[in-house]
């Protein structure tokens, strides 16, 4: 569904993303694995249009989405769950969801007929609808930045660090919530931190070290240890 080619992204003078090239395939999860400072945020904001790549390309189902604005790629089905969730604390949890459909809002109904399914996908949401978002917790904020993108009804689901800071418990909770969305044919790109859940659930992975993607595969054909020590630690294991 989206191709990546040869995407270079720097912060002023300094590189961060060195040529990256990968593929996120429609009705999968991909997860995007790799120590901190390896470039990975940077991806996402590069797809969502938030940072501008300066050579490249990204094609969404063959059409060019680099360079567009942020809303215009939102418009497109790319819609991201930010790091640390980012909701609006002092609007109503029912008052963010709706803030997701607002790049339907021209549509019939101003793009508001998938709030009754959110709210039936997130109980805790429907019973807190009134209640500002800010007054959640994590797990709850986490629970309204995935209904809140779902509103939006995206092809793909950018997932920054779902599991940052939040307790093991509920770590477990919002990856399966992951996993259905999943096995319902969503397409999900994700960066995660916890590589043993995210490698559980993912169709496909790729490493990220230092702006270059060096390793990638199906999370069955390789020792999810020695991954990890690899994405983590820059080595492998003693034989």
């Amino acid at each position: 569904m989206l191709e990546i080619r040869d995407i270079r992204t720097s912060y002023g003078k300094i590189a961060a993303l060195k040529g990256v090239s990968l593929d996120i395939a429609d009705g999968g999860l991909t997860c995007l694995l790799g120590p901190n400072g390896a470039g990975k945020t940077t991806l996402i904001w590069t797809i969502a249009g938030i940072l501008k790549a300066h050579s490249g390309s990204m094609k969404l189902d063959g059409e060019e989405i680099s360079g567009m604005r942020p809303h215009s790629i939102v418009s497109k089905g790319v819609v991201t769950v930010p790091e640390n969730r980012l909701v609006f604390p002092e609007m109503t949890v029912k008052d963010n969801l709706i803030a997701g459909a607002f790049s339907r809002r021209k549509e019939k109904g101003g793009g508001l007929d998938d709030l009754e399914e959110v709210l039936e996908r997130f109980p805790r949401l429907r019973e807190r609808a009134n209640q500002e978002a800010g007054t959640l917790s994590g797990g709850e904020q986490q629970m309204l930045a995935v209904g809140r993108a779902l509103m939006a009804r995206p092809k793909i689901l950018l997932m920054d660090e779902p599991s940052t800071g939040l307790a093991p418990i509920i770590v477990e909770e919002i990856f399966e919530i992951i996993g259905r969305l999943r096995d319902e044919g969503r397409t999900i790109f994700l960066v995660e931190q916890n590589a043993h859940l995210a490698l559980d659930y993912a169709d496909h992975f790729y490493l990220l070290e230092q702006g270059h993607v060096t390793f990638g595969g199906r999370p069955g054909e390789v020792d999810h240890d020695e991954l990890i020590q690899r994405a983590y630690l820059g080595a492998r294991k003693a034989s």
